[in-house]
């Protein structure tokens, strides 16, 4: 909001990190259901009925809707994001500070996720209607069906029941300090600072979120490259290309696979989204400081304005991935170049 350009965070501006109970349920239609940043903002602290109007007036919350909503779309034609209406900082700041602990979790999740559902959807296929085929079906079927929030929460029971030495939260622990801030993707900041005790640091802290997050995408990316590799063995030039005397593994890799290929990149990249959404949960469940879980704690101040860039910043995100996923049809259908 413009009006709000010129205000100052309060001496105490609440923390996020520091709401130990926010409120997840509001996401949608926001403004219109309980709840005012406004008492957000102000806290505990006593406050008159005068301050609470002035600092109401100053967030712009005192005009009609459509005027709110004329105005943070003007904003964005600009660049303008607003401000968060609770920490009173630019939103693109906000999730300038998020942006890289999402993006090395998604990364490293879809590292998982694309090799390891491809490949077990091929070894699916190879076998189909015996036992390895039926294993990794079932396999792929229950991982999908499970929630990420509860395999997330199982994995975290297990690791403290076990006594293993992997970490349930945060990102990063004391390993990383003195490890230079260079981008802010903790396992490329310890590798620039070639210390290798913080880069295991950070693989570990990685480990369980990338599990949970990974092993739900990789799971319906098995169904999807089984069902497309069968469709595709049964077509007519597999069976001229066995005929003229080619082994079954050139087969495979030369005509079956490459054409299979293109549907998974479509269901690839309609699954961006999906990654986002199992992100948030991830994130939550690990104390995770990415875009999500702040997120999902904007939600429980109101802050409507931090809400809305994060949606639109999501919404980019999964049109960046469809874009590249069709300029990455010419790399694997020589048809699409032509």
């Amino acid at each position: 909001m413009d009006a709000t350009q010129n205000l100052h965070p309060p001496s105490s501006s609440p923390n996020y990190t520091d709401d130990p109970h926010p409120n997840y349920s509001r996401i949608s239609i926001m403004r219109i259901l309980p709840g005012d940043p406004v008492l957000a903002v102000i806290g505990s602290r006593n406050a008159s009925e005068q301050q609470i109007e002035a600092l109401r007036h100053q967030l712009g919350l005192d005009k009609p809707l459509y005027l709110q909503y004329l105005g943070y779309i003007g904003g964005l034609f600009r660049g303008d994001f607003g401000y968060s209406m609770v920490r009173l900082d630019p939103v693109t700041t906000e999730l300038a500070i998020a942006l890289p602990a999402t993006i090395e979790l998604t990364f490293w999740s879809m590292l998982l996720a694309i090799p390891l559902g491809i490949y077990s959807g091929v070894v699916a296929a190879k076998h189909v209607g015996g036992k390895i085929d039926a294993s990794i079906r079932i396999g792929s079927l229950v991982r999908w069906c499970v929630p990420v929030f509860w395999f997330g929460l199982v994995l975290q029971i297990l690791v403290v029941q076990y006594g293993l030495p992997f970490p349930i939260a945060g990102q990063a622990s004391s390993r990383m300090i003195g490890v230079p801030d260079v981008t802010g993707l903790y396992v490329v900041d310890a590798v620039l600072g070639r210390n290798p005790q913080a880069l295991a640091d950070a693989f570990l802290h990685l480990l369980l979120p990338v599990l949970t997050l990974g092993t739900t995408m990789a799971a319906s990316i098995t169904q999807i490259a089984r069902t497309n590799i069968i469709g595709v063995l049964g077509e007519d030039y597999i069976k001229v290309a066995s005929l003229k005397g080619c082994t079954d593994e050139r087969v495979f890799q030369k005509h079956a696979l490459p054409n299979a290929l293109i549907p998974i990149l479509t269901y690839t990249g309609l699954q961006v989204a999906v990654l986002l959404q199992g992100a948030i949960l991830t994130e939550t469940v690990f104390s995770w400081p990415g875009l999500g879980r702040l997120l999902i704690v904007a939600v429980g101040y109101r802050d409507f304005n931090l809400i809305q860039g994060c949606v639109i910043f999501f919404a980019l995100v999964v049109s960046v991935a469809n874009l590249i996923v069709d300029i990455s049809y010419a790399m694997v259908d020589p048809r699409v170049r032509l």
